[in-house]
């Protein structure tokens, strides 16, 4: 195994490329348009642009990556995860064409990557499993009832979230059915669905699993991976600190158990959904490595991609099931381009400053972003996997909190400040989470993020981000505004903190020193850079520790106690261009509906001049590879349909016209 073409993208490609230049094997990458020029490209020994925009032009384009690998004189593929990696027919190309596939057999594949077939291979294994159905989309509508409400709409291909449906009732049975077969379609090639009963309230635990060639079949231990939004994972562990030690190994035993029983070779994870009284249910099979992966390497010291290779390339395993031990606590925090105060809405778009965190037993898996770099509404909205490691689970989660304090993305929604938050939440200290728990108390817990911001002393940024604002002075400027500094001589200045005036009387500003008024109290705050943007901020006779970004002339984020605090100068002169849009709301009272977010529309579900119900599904807009129903906000009827299916959107677009009057 010479040269290892990478068959993906992101920050996968960049872990996969890591190991193979550990073990001194060059790489190859395939990269769509969309990801021409990002930096992470440039660790491979090569890199081929596929043609097209779709990713059935590039990722999943089965013919163009084989004959890339021929051309480039690679031996081996490596699939990562999503995309190919768990397609019986790209393994079975690479085969046909003498080519390695590092991962199991496509046999192996057919009967595991599938749902279906999976679920036959554990009951014939003795490991249990849920109540299910499959068939037809027709066939599942008319066996549905078979099984109690809710139950589980899923694709029987692919993973990581994608192609799943809760059903609570026979209302909307039938769209959620199509719906997650156009996901299946779009993601993972394949529209085949299924049915089956949805546990309440379970836990996520998975296994991973590693088999030779040879015979030999052992586990790395578990992950718990419980908390998801969306049905996508954006927290693991490892270990569990749900199982018992009789449980562990019962779990990690069944695991073994079912692998062995079809002969299975690589790297693979048994995914199991645990009810409170610790009764495990078998719920899919991963051919391929996972996302969390980190979080059992840092517990067991075991690189996976390195022995995903060897096994691909014939060794036998070197390391027994006697000689694994977890050792301490991992945990990974994903990092996603998404508003978690707008229900996780993607949030594509540039970053006007990045920032990751670095030290001891902190990891960082991600594209070698930079400030200024774009994410793609094309793709996963994923940033990178944040991971740290402890002595034990409190002190991974301890050090998981440093590491996101001092994590910097702006100019983006995103997540990391929600997962902060999160991972301080009493409910994930004491352990009292299920696969539910974020959408059910996503209200609940927003509100406790903002009780939590608001106990703090705003005064603190407040003073930061004024004394902040006199340093920069704009001689190169335009207009006068800038030459002066982009502040008018004025005794009293206007700050806006959360849409909240605050007036300051400025007596002195000599940068780095302000004296203001406040309240009737004289504050002395001077302004010390400590290291880039990190600052103390000495207000009166008390320090404190800040971080100020200025994403835009007059408008500031001071980071202080692990809070994000915005700030406007409201006297400063700014550009229409400056303004940041806020997020585009998904309906409108005066009946325009715009586009949430850049997109495609891949159905348009009424036509002009029908009436519409509040709640009816006008069109969908997938973005990220996530649909987003676009609902009427009131009853009305369809004035005007402005796009068609397959038409890209761009926030704030117009989609549709309702009218709202009564006639």
């Amino acid at each position: 195994m010479n040269k290892i073409l990478i068959a993906n993208r992101g920050e996968i490609a960049a872990r996969i490329i890591r190991t193979a230049k550990k073990m001194r094997i060059k790489t190859v990458l395939v990269c769509a348009p969309q990801d021409a020029g990002a930096a992470y490209l440039k660790e491979a020994d090569e890199t081929v642009l596929l043609p097209g925009v779709g990713l059935s032009d590039t990722y999943l384009n089965i013919d163009a990556i084989i004959a890339t690998a021929k051309a480039t004189n690679a031996n081996a593929v490596h699939p990562g995860y999503g995309f190919l990696s768990e397609n019986a027919l790209f393994a079975k190309a690479c085969r046909d064409n003498g080519i390695t596939f590092i991962g199991p057999t496509p046999e192996a594949i057919e009967a595991m990557g599938n749902k279906i077939a999976a679920r036959a291979v554990a009951t014939k294994a003795g490991v249990p499993v849920t109540q299910g159905i499959t068939g037809t989309v027709e066939e599942l509508l008319q066996q549905y009832h078979r099984i109690p409400f809710p139950i589980l709409i899923k694709a029987a291909a692919g993973g990581g979230g994608k192609g799943m449906r809760v059903v609570q009732n026979d209302s909307g049975i039938k769209e959620a059915l199509e719906a997650t077969a156009r996901e299946a379609k779009n993601y993972f090639g394949d529209d085949t669905v299924y049915i089956e009963k949805y546990i309440e309230n379970p836990r996520h635990i998975e296994v991973q699993i590693l088999g030779d060639s040879f015979g030999n079949m052992i586990h790395l231990y578990e992950r718990e991976c419980t908390l998801q939004r969306r049905h996508q994972k954006i927290v693991e562990e490892a270990g569990s600190p749900t199982l018992t030690p009789e449980v562990r190994e019962q779990i990690c035993a069944a695991a073994v158990q079912l692998a062995a029983s079809i002969g299975y070779q690589n790297a693979g994870t048994l995914e199991f959904l645990v009810t409170a009284d610790l009764s495990f249910y078998f719920l899919e099979m991963n051919t391929r490595i996972q996302v969390e992966h980190p979080v059992t390497e840092l517990t067991t010291g075991i690189d996976i991609v390195e022995q995903q290779i060897r096994i691909a390339r014939g060794e036998q395993l070197a390391i027994q099931q006697k000689d694994i031990r977890q050792k301490g606590h991992a945990i990974e925090c994903r990092i996603y381009a998404e508003d978690p105060e707008q229900q996780f809405l993607p949030s594509p778009g540039r970053m006007s400053f990045y920032k990751e965190p670095y030290g001891e037993n902190i990891r960082i898996d991600g594209m070698l972003l930079q400030s200024g770099d774009i994410i793609s509404g094309d793709f996963d909205p994923m940033i990178c996997k944040l991971i740290t490691y402890g002595a034990d689970r409190e002190a991974a989660r301890k050090k998981m909190i440093e590491a996101l304090s001092h994590y910097f993305i702006y100019g983006i929604r995103n997540n990391s400040n929600f997962l902060r938050r999160l991972v301080q939440h009493p409910d994930f200290i004491e352990n009292n989470i299920s696969t539910k728990y974020i959408d059910t108390h996503l209200n609940d817990l927003l509100s406790h993020f903002k009780k939590e911001q608001e106990k703090e002393n705003s005064l603190i940024p407040l003073s930061a981000a004024l004394v902040f604002s006199f340093k920069t002075k704009h001689p190169d400027a335009k207009d006068i505004w800038q030459q002066i500094g982009y502040w008018r001589n004025v005794p009293l200045l206007e700050l806006n903190l959360s849409n909240q005036a605050v007036s300051l009387g400025i007596k002195t500003n000599a940068y780095p020193f302000v004296q203001f008024e406040h309240a009737g109290i004289l504050y002395n705050a001077q302004l010390e850079n400590q290291d880039g943007r990190q600052y103390t901020i000495r207000l009166n006779d008390s320090i404190y520790p800040v971080t100020i970004f200025e994403d835009q002339p007059g408008n500031y984020i001071v980071r202080y106690s692990g809070f994000d605090f915005t700030i406007r100068r409201n006297d400063i002169l700014h550009s229409a261009a400056d303004t940041i849009a806020p997020a585009a709301a998904v309906t409108s009272k005066t009946g325009a509906i715009t586009a949430p977010m850049p997109g495609k529309v891949i159905k348009v579900a009424v036509k002009e001049g029908a009436s519409v119900k509040k709640g009816d599904l006008l069109l969908i807009v997938e973005a990220m590879k996530m649909e987003n129903n676009i609902l009427s906000p009131q009853d009305g009827r369809v004035k005007k349909m402005n796009v068609k299916e397959n038409d890209k959107v761009t926030t704030n677009m117009g989609l549709v016209e309702l009218d709202f009057s009564k006639e």
